[in-house]
């Protein structure tokens, strides 16, 4: 591979050769040894200059995306690096990766925002309200990651053999946070959205199709690039971790690094579970038009309100059951619960989307009895149900379901 192309590396492909260096790093093999993946050598030889970004002179003269530190002109005519111990080596390399892949990324969001995003043709087959769910806030997140790169590259210009970068990592915590999680928990509504115009914009297909062929896209589809912030934010929290296992214990640094990954791992925390919150609105929402209530009305969508479990059950009816020869008939018809965090409703199927729900109850108010074992000789498992208000008993069912 030439120079130039490695210039332009986009951090999908950065994403691969990274993992193949995580599992030579299990192996016990090292950054610096023969094998490992991410040396970026030109035909003689020698580390391909290529740029981190292309405003600044370390970047232009100094830093390559795929070389390793220790391969840096500057590093290796320092006279210095006989001075560093192997584990040290191993450290400043494992910091040097965290700077020179958020280069990659940014390289991948900038295709992502100028030349999908700002697509004028683009933009005028997309409403205001599409385009907005499916690239949400990739251009505000693009600026919160050159801000960060800016200063990890400032760090290496003042020092760069003896650098640190969990501070600044440190530092930039609440600016990543503030446009990753958004950007994240709007996902549900990004994949919907791709999804939709796919199969219902007649013009979306074909003017992706060519913006994708473009060169500088690099045979990688709009998705690959629409999810890069998700994969960006964990990968930063195991380059941390890597830099924090390398940091002399009970050190300044080692405190650092391990303030830099606990806030790291609060951020993923927290997009996970706005993601889930997120999705769980979603169902209910959808569930709310499919539901509808016999009498009295319930609010069926809230914030702390989640769908457990849902399956149609057969209702035993104790009215016609009877007994021929030596078995017992049991008469059942449908009945389908919908089983949420806190309550349960019995409904009945009006079409194959559409529910009635006739009686319903607070998880704490209902009491289950096994009647299996008392009604032996009969195929499935029988339960008594009783769905109680207050003390009062609301409403009580016998139901028969196929396993257990």
């Amino acid at each position: 591979m030439q120079a130039n192309e490695f210039d332009s590396i986009l951090y999908q492909e950065y994403s691969d050769v990274a993992i193949n260096r995580e599992i030579q790093r299990q192996q016990g093999k090292e950054p610096g040894t023969e094998e490992d993946g991410l040396r970026d050598e030109g035909s003689d030889g020698n580390p391909s200059p290529s740029n981190l970004s292309p405003s600044s002179s370390f970047r232009s003269s100094r830093g390559s995306a795929f070389a390793l530190w220790q391969d840096i002109p500057d590093v290796r005519t320092s006279g210095q690096l006989d001075n560093f111990s192997n584990e040290e080596r191993k450290l400043q390399e494992a910091k040097f990766e965290l700077v020179t892949s958020e280069a990659s990324y940014i390289r991948s969001l900038t295709i992502a925002v100028d030349h999908f995003m700002l697509s004028q043709e683009l933009a005028e087959c997309l409403g205001a309200q599409d385009k907005q769910w499916l690239f949400s806030k990739l251009p505000e997140v693009k600026d919160v990651s050159e801000r960060f790169l800016q200063d990890l590259e400032h760090r290496l210009e003042e020092d760069i053999l003896r650098f640190d970068v969990c501070d600044i990592v440190l530092d930039h915590c609440p600016a990543l946070r503030r446009v990753y999680l958004p950007y994240v928990t709007n996902q549900a509504y990004q994949e919907q959205t791709y999804q939709r115009l796919l199969h219902e914009n007649p013009r979306f297909p074909g003017i992706l199709a060519r913006l994708e062929e473009d060169p500088v896209c690099q045979r990688l589809p709009l998705t690959s690039f629409l999810i890069l912030p998700f994969q960006r934010i964990t990968r930063l929290k195991m380059l941390v971790e890597n830099i924090l296992k390398r940091t002399t214990p009970g050190s300044r640094d080692e405190d650092t690094a391990t303030k830099a990954f606990n806030e790291l791992k609060k951020i993923i925390k927290e997009c996970n579970s706005s993601v889930q919150s997120m999705k769980r609105m979603e169902e209910l929402i959808h569930l709310n038009k499919k539901i509808h209530f016999e009498g009295k009305i319930f609010p069926l969508i809230s914030q702390s309100r989640w769908l457990v479990k849902h399956g149609e059950l057969l209702e035993v009816d104790t009215l016609t059951m009877s007994i021929s020869g030596s078995k017992l008939k049991l008469p059942t018809k449908p009945v389908y619960l919908h089983l949420f965090n806190d309550c349960l409703l019995l409904s009945r199927r009006k079409d194959t989307w559409k529910f009635m729900v006739f009686v319903h109850a607070k998880i704490g108010e209902l009491k289950v009895k096994d009647l299996s074992q008392k009604l032996q000789g009969i195929s499935g498992f029988i339960f008594h149900l009783q769905l109680c208000e207050g003390q009062q008993l609301k409403h009580q069912i016998l139901l028969k379901s196929h396993t257990e």
